[in-house]
């Protein structure tokens, strides 16, 4: 797996469901949502998608502003 970051949510979310990480099933509902709604994350969502990464060991979506 490549260190780069997720350009999106939806990709990210993707990646997760996709692979074989453990998740819970509300993070699965969770991730789902993300990888059909196009709304932006709240802070509370992108922490939590930042966590299931991080716990995932992939990269960190792309900060705001492409930074």
């Amino acid at each position: 797996m490549t260190d780069t970051p997720f350009p999106d949510p939806r990709q990210a979310a993707l990646a997760l469901l996709n692979g074989n990480h453990r998740l819970s099933r509300k993070a699965g509902q969770f991730l789902g949502q993300l990888a059909v709604d196009p709304s932006p994350l709240s802070d509370a969502q992108a922490d939590w998608l930042a966590k299931l990464l991080d716990r995932a060991g992939l990269p960190p979506l792309v900060a705001e502003g492409g930074q």
